[in-house]
Parts: C-alpha cells; sequence; structure tokens
C-alpha cells in the first residue's frame, strides 16, 4: 500500500506492508535510525517520536494510521546546529548515560512541555511514565525538563 508522510518536514511516498510499524517505516525505509527500538511492546518508550504534534510510541502505531499525517523524530529537532531547547537541557542537566533512551525521552519532553508548558513535579512523572530509563534515576531528567520549560517560556 502507498501512504504519504511529511517527517521532519520533508515529504515522503512510501510503499509500506499494510502491517508495518511506524518505528519500522522510519528506520528502515527512511533509515531515521535516532528511533530506538527497545521492548517492542510499547512499554519502554524508546521509540516515541511526535505525529501531528503529540508524542506516541511508533512501535505501537501502523504506518497506514500515520498515512497523511506529519512525524517528528529526533533528527528533526535541532535547525542545523542549533539544538532544540529540550536537547540542551538534556545535554546540560546531564540527564543522559547510555543514551538510548534519550531521542525517547526527549521526544516525549518536547510532547510534555506543548502539552504543558510549565509542568509540576507531577506533570513530569506522569508526561515521562512511558518512557523507561535504566540509568539515570530520573532525578536529572526531571532537572532537564524543568531547565527546558524554564527556556521555552
Amino acid at each position: 500500500m502507498d501512504i504519504q508522510l511529511k517527517v521532519n518536514g520533508q515529504a515522503h511516498s512510501l510503499k509500506i506492508e499494510p502491517r508495518a510499524l511506524l518505528a519500522d517505516v522510519l528506520r528502515d525505509q527512511l533509515r531515521l535510525t535516532g528511533t530506538h527500538i527497545g521492548c517492542d511492546t510499547s512499554q519502554c518508550g524508546c521509540c516515541t517520536v511526535l505525529l501531528d504534534g503529540q508524542s506516541v510510541k511508533s512501535c505501537s502505531v501502523l504506518a497506514a494510521q500515520a498515512d497523511g499525517g506529519e512525524v517528528t523524530t529526533i533528527e528533526g529537532l535541532s535547525s542545523g546546529t542549533q539544538l532544540h531547547p529540550v536537547q540542551a537541557a538534556f545535554t546540560e542537566c546531564h540527564a543522559l548515560q547510555c543514551g538510548f533512551c534519550t531521542p525517547g525521552m526527549i521526544m516525549a519532553t518536547v510532547g510534555l512541555l506543548r502539552r504543558c508548558p510549565q509542568p509540576t513535579d507531577a506533570d513530569i512523572a506522569e508526561g515521562l511514565s512511558g518512557n523507561l530509563c535504566r540509568c539515570t534515576g530520573y532525578v536529572n531528567i526531571a532537572a532537564a525538563v524543568r531547565q527546558a520549560a524554564k527556556e521555552q517560556a
């Protein structure tokens, strides 16, 4: 089947299998490997992207469901060498260690800050609850979310 997607601002016409997952299409057909696959069961959040401005776990979205939509991946956040404020905050707050969950955490944070520009600690915990990190303990991740919210205010 054929679908149309706008990914990181660029239009794509793609031929996909009807059962293809958005994560697989992004990684395998468009070579956007910043979208990580961690669990294949939508529990870890490593594959989080923005679909029409909302954060979604791309391993649980059929690519056909995204037909006609706009997808933003971690590769589409920065502007040239200028990091997105959330990316900069994650760097400055040391909110990563191994980095595997980082793209999903950043994309979930962007989605959270779009919904809730001045999040409380409870908002942050809820907003990132679907994203797992096995390294950091979340303290610096929460600090990065607070800093990014301040930067964007």
